[in-house]
C-alpha cells in the first residue's frame, strides 16, 4: 500500500514538472525563435507603439473607418487588464436578440443612407461567437466602402482598392472563407490619407 502510495505521488511529481514547467518552457523559447511575430501575439506596431493585434477586433465606429462585426462583449475591453470574450447567448427566438439585430440593421442603413429595406451583409448584423473576430466578409467590407470614402473625400474606386488589396482567402486554399483584416485595412486608410495630405 505504502509502496503504491509512494510511486503516485512520484508519477504526480514528475509529470507535473514535465507537463506543467518543462514542456510550456520549451515550447515558448522554441516558438519565440521560431514565430516570433505570432508568439507574441501579432501585435501590430505604428510608429514605435503597439495599436492592436490582428487577431483581435477593435470597435472602430466613426464613418471614417470600416466597422468590425458587432461585440457582445464590448471588444473585449474589460477592466484589470483581462480581456472578456463571449456571445451573447441569445437563442434565435430571443426578442433581445431580434432587437440588437434591428438595431444594428437601422444604424448601418443610416450610415450608408440606404432604404430601411436595404439588404446588409449577415457578419454586421450578428456579433461573433467570442466578441473578438478581427476580420469581416469581402462582401461587408465592399458594403462599407460608400460611407468610408464619403467620409475620408477619397474615391469609391481608391478605398474598394484598398479592400480589394486586403481579401484574404481561406487558409491553405480550404479551411474557412475569404476574409478582410478590420484593423489592417483601417490602418492603410489612416496611412493613404496621410500620403494623401
Amino acid at each position: 500500500m505504502f509502496k503504491l502510495t509512494f510511486q503516485s505521488i512520484l508519477q504526480t511529481l514528475m509529470w507535473t514538472v514535465i507537463t506543467g514547467i518543462m514542456y510550456p518552457l520549451v515550447m515558448t523559447v522554441f516558438l519565440q525563435l521560431v514565430f516570433p511575430y505570432q508568439a507574441g501575439g501579432s501585435l501590430i506596431m505604428r510608429d514605435g507603439k503597439v495599436v492592436g493585434s490582428e487577431l483581435l477586433a477593435q470597435g472602430f465606429q466613426t464613418n471614417r473607418y470600416f466597422w468590425p462585426r458587432p461585440s457582445a462583449c464590448s471588444y473585449g475591453t474589460g477592466t484589470g487588464g483581462f480581456a472578456a470574450s463571449g456571445a451573447s447567448n441569445l437563442g434565435p427566438t430571443s426578442a433581445q436578440l431580434q432587437k440588437n439585430v434591428d438595431a444594428n440593421l437601422a444604424t448601418l442603413r443610416t450610415a450608408s443612407n440606404l432604404p430601411a429595406d436595404a439588404p446588409v451583409p449577415a457578419d454586421l448584423v450578428f456579433a461573433s461567437a467570442s466578441g473578438l473576430d478581427p476580420d469581416i466578409s469581402p462582401e461587408a467590407a465592399r458594403f462599407q466602402v460608400t460611407r468610408v470614402a464619403a467620409a475620408r473625400n477619397m474615391s469609391v474606386d481608391q478605398v474598394t482598392a484598398l479592400v480589394e488589396k486586403f481579401i484574404k482567402p481561406p487558409q491553405w486554399g480550404v479551411f474557412g472563407m475569404a476574409r478582410v483584416n478590420v484593423l489592417q485595412l483601417n490602418l492603410a486608410l489612416d496611412a493613404a490619407d496621410t500620403k494623401k495630405g
